[in-house]
């Protein structure tokens, strides 16, 4: 029997903010939920913030899927914070955060093992900084310290996503190609932007994956609800186990 794809959606969802500057995380919920998402990385997520009404994104999302969400805040604020998500109704394993190198604003990831049946599965959740030089930095961080494929004595087939803040003829893109696959180019389909939502240019969202996974397929969503959500696209790829 042929193993069952996994729908992974990689999603800055811009603090639920969208791009007609409505603060609205059912919408957000609702584009993952046409989607058909099983693994949701979320890039920019806001918890008990101020400014937008002291809810807790990640849950609130996650709870409006009837999914459970991890949480790693890269900036906290006394109980404000702010970071990245990682939501799934898979059981989960292991889970790892930390921050990576930064020059500007601090920035982090999140990797999550996703138990699928019986197999294990390791999403890496980020979001690069704005400068070259870091971003630079922060991807060699995530390829060469224990970031990728769990622990030594297990290598897990790995996942690695989000808002790379990177087009593919970045040095920080090629350093990621060099060793892992990229999504969008696996398909037969012609590799799309993902920002700015309403007119994309720059294709700045990414999911990774290491040679042990197979892409079916990637699609960024650019339906009119996904154009004005946020200020980024998301990005989802159907993936199996090699």
């Amino acid at each position: 029997m042929a193993e069952k794809s996994i729908r992974l959606l990689t999603y800055n969802v811009h603090s639920c903010i969208g791009s007609d500057r409505k603060l609205d995380p059912g919408r957000i919920a609702s584009v993952i939920a046409e989607a058909q998402a099983d693994i949701v990385a979320l890039q920019e997520v806001d918890v008990l913030r101020r400014r937008t009404g002291g809810i807790d994104q990640a849950h609130m999302i996650a709870s409006l899927l009837e999914m459970q969400a991890h949480f790693h805040p890269v900036l906290s604020v006394a109980e404000e914070q702010y970071g990245d998500a990682i939501i799934t109704a898979f059981p989960t394993g292991a889970v790892k955060a930390g921050p990576l190198p930064s020059l500007g604003e601090q920035r982090g990831a999140l990797s999550v093992e996703i138990l699928i049946g019986d197999r294990k599965l390791l999403v890496v959740n980020t979001h690069l900084g704005l400068r070259s030089r870091e971003r630079i930095g922060q991807m060699t961080t995530l390829l060469n310290s224990g970031w990728l494929r769990g622990t030594v004595d297990e290598p897990l087939p790995t996942i690695l996503c989000g808002d790379f803040n990177a087009i593919p003829s970045s040095a920080t893109y090629r350093l990621a190609a060099r060793s892992l696959k990229d999504a969008q180019l696996a398909g037969n389909a012609r590799p799309r932007a993902t920002f700015p939502a309403r007119y994309p240019l720059m294709r700045l969202d990414h999911v990774f994956v290491t040679d042990d996974l197979i892409v079916k397929q990637a699609t960024v969503l650019q339906n009119r609800l996904a154009r004005v959500a946020s200020d980024h696209l998301p990005l989802l790829a159907e993936i199996a186990f090699g």
